[in-house]
C-alpha cells in the first residue's frame, strides 16, 4: 500500500499543487487537505503517515511569516500535532512550511515534543525577497532521515524572512552537535564537504543565516524544515543550468527528499 501524506492548504498556501505532485512522483498517495478540516475533525492526521506544510504567504505573513499559521496548529491541533510526532511519522516544512514548524516550536525542537518556540527566521539582511538558485549542502552525521545519503542539491530561494536566528547562541552549538543544522547554504565552487560555522558572503547565503543554515531537524530526524525549495527542481528541465549542462531529462537533484521519506515509511 502506498504511503499517504497529509499536504496543508489554506490561508494563502500556494504551493501545495506542486508539493503534491513531488510525493505521487516519488511513489505516494497525496491529498489536499484545508487546515480548517483537520481542527473540524472533517479529517484525521492520524489517517496519513507523512504530513507536509508546503510554501506560501499563510496569512499575508502578517505578525511575521509562519506566525498565524503555525499558532492555528499549535494551539487548533495541537494534540494531534504531537501524537503524528511521537507515533514516529514524518513531517516536513519547506520555506513557508519551515516558518510555521519554528514559529510553532517543533522545530529544532524537543525530545518531549513541547511545543516551545527557540528559534525564529528573521528578515533577510538584503532587505528584500531572494529569489535565486542556491546551493545546499546536507550533514551527514545528522539523524534527519529526510536527507539520508545526499551531499548536495542545487535548489532555489524565495523568501522575505528566511535568516535563522536564535537568542541563546548556546543552542546553536547545541543542535550542531546533535546534527540538527542538517541543511547550510555553500559555496558551489568548493569541494564536499565545506560546510561552516562562519557566515558567507551574499547571495551565496541569500539571508545571512546563522552559521548558514538552510534547513533543520527535529532529534529523532523526522520533522524537517528547509528554506529553499526542494520540489521546485524535481526534474533536470528546471535546473537553472540545464541547457548548459546538456543533461537528459530526468529527475531533478530535490526528489531524493521525497524519496527518501517515502522508503522510510515503507519500511516502517
Amino acid at each position: 500500500m502506498r504511503p499517504r501524506v497529509a499536504v496543508l492548504s489554506g490561508f494563502g498556501i500556494n504551493c501545495e499543487l506542486e508539493t503534491m505532485a513531488v510525493f505521487r512522483m516519488a511513489g505516494a498517495e497525496a491529498d489536499r487537505i484545508h487546515l480548517n478540516r483537520l481542527v473540524r475533525g472533517e479529517k484525521k492526521l492520524s489517517d496519513y503517515q507523512i504530513m507536509a506544510i508546503p510554501g506560501g504567504f499563510s496569512f499575508g505573513d502578517h505578525l511575521g511569516s509562519g506566525r498565524l499559521l503555525g499558532n492555528r496548529l499549535r494551539f487548533g491541533l495541537r494534540e494531534e500535532v504531537r501524537d503524528f510526532v511521537t507515533s514516529g511519522k514524518p513531517v516536513i516544512g519547506i520555506c513557508n512550511g519551515f516558518q510555521v514548524l519554528v514559529k510553532m516550536g517543533l522545530l529544532p525542537g524537543d525530545n518531549d515534543v513541547s511545543l516551545s518556540q527557540t528559534a525564529s527566521l528573521a528578515l533577510n539582511d538584503s532587505g528584500q525577497y531572494e529569489n535565486r538558485w542556491t546551493t545546499v549542502e546536507f550533514d551527514h552525521y545528522s539523524p534527519c532521515i529526510w536527507t539520508s545519503g545526499m551531499d548536495r542539491i542545487r535548489v532555489p530561494v524565495r523568501h522575505g524572512e528566511g535568516k535563522f536566528v536564535t537568542n541563546d547562541n548556546s543552542l546553536m552549538d547545541k543542535w550542531a552537535k546533535s546534527g540538527q543544522l542538517v541543511a547550510r547554504y555553500v559555496d558551489s565552487s568548493k569541494q564536499y564537504p565545506s560546510a561552516c560555522d562562519e557566515i558567507l558572503p551574499y547571495p551565496i547565503s541569500p539571508n545571512q543565516s546563522w552559521r548558514n543554515v538552510a534547513g533543520v531537524c527535529d532529534p529523532t530526524g523526522l520533522v524537517f524544515g528547509i528554506m529553499p525549495h526542494p520540489e521546485a527542481n524535481h526534474s533536470t528541465w528546471l535546473g537553472a543550468k540545464w541547457t548548459r549542462e546538456r543533461k537528459d531529462q530526468g529527475e531533478g537533484e530535490g526528489m531524493q527528499i521525497f524519496h527518501n521519506a517515502i522508503k522510510y515509511v515503507s519500511r516502517n
